[in-house]
């Protein structure tokens, strides 16, 4: 097989491109979604937990409301396939101390806004589980994910450097089969 000039650069750069579509796609298919900053750090409060069922198996694709009770602020999240859901309140520093429902599974739990007021740089969350067990299996999980993609990236990279190097050898051969 005859190959051109710039064919084993052509092998790198679709290697390359490989490598990073792989690790893409399974990074990026078993991640939750990046949050995106709504407000500035002192006016955000962030809810989060998971929702399990009754048999401790997380439930996805529920909807979860978080409400200030006091104040008509309300935020919506979605629980994922580990059944984690996360919800971003806008709150001030004088919503401090405000009850906050949690709405998930015709369940409701109360909890409190507590933070402090003159610390602008430390995010504002609380946790709130909806029944149990998932949310012990769920965490520390996503290391498998980030490990099997930087192998298959380093799979990916090792046969594209084999390629190369049996292109180039056989590129020798054959300019010195036609001397």
């Amino acid at each position: 097989m005859r190959q051109g000039p710039g064919g084993g650069t052509r092998a790198i750069y679709f290697v390359a491109l490989l490598s990073l579509v792989v690790t893409w796609l399974v990074l990026g298919a078993s991640s939750p979604p990046t949050a995106v900053a709504m407000h500035e750090v002192d006016h955000r409060f962030t809810v989060a937990g998971h929702v399990c069922g009754p048999d401790g198996q997380p439930v996805p694709d529920i909807k979860v409301i978080a409400k200030d009770v006091r104040v008509s602020v309300h935020a919506i999240g979605y629980t994922d396939n580990r059944g984690y859901y996360k919800a971003t309140l806008h709150l001030h520093n004088e919503n401090g101390g405000d009850p906050i429902l949690v709405i998930a599974l015709d369940q409701e739990k109360r909890v409190t806004a507590q933070f402090d007021s003159k610390d602008a740089r430390t995010e504002r969350h609380i946790t709130v589980n909806f029944g149990s067990g998932c949310e012990s299996a769920a965490e520390g999980a996503d290391w498998i994910y980030y490990g099997a993609g930087i192998g298959l990236a380093a799979v990916a990279a090792l046969a594209g450097v084999r390629l190369i190097r049996n292109r180039h050898r056989s590129q020798k051969r054959g300019k010195e089969r036609r001397k």
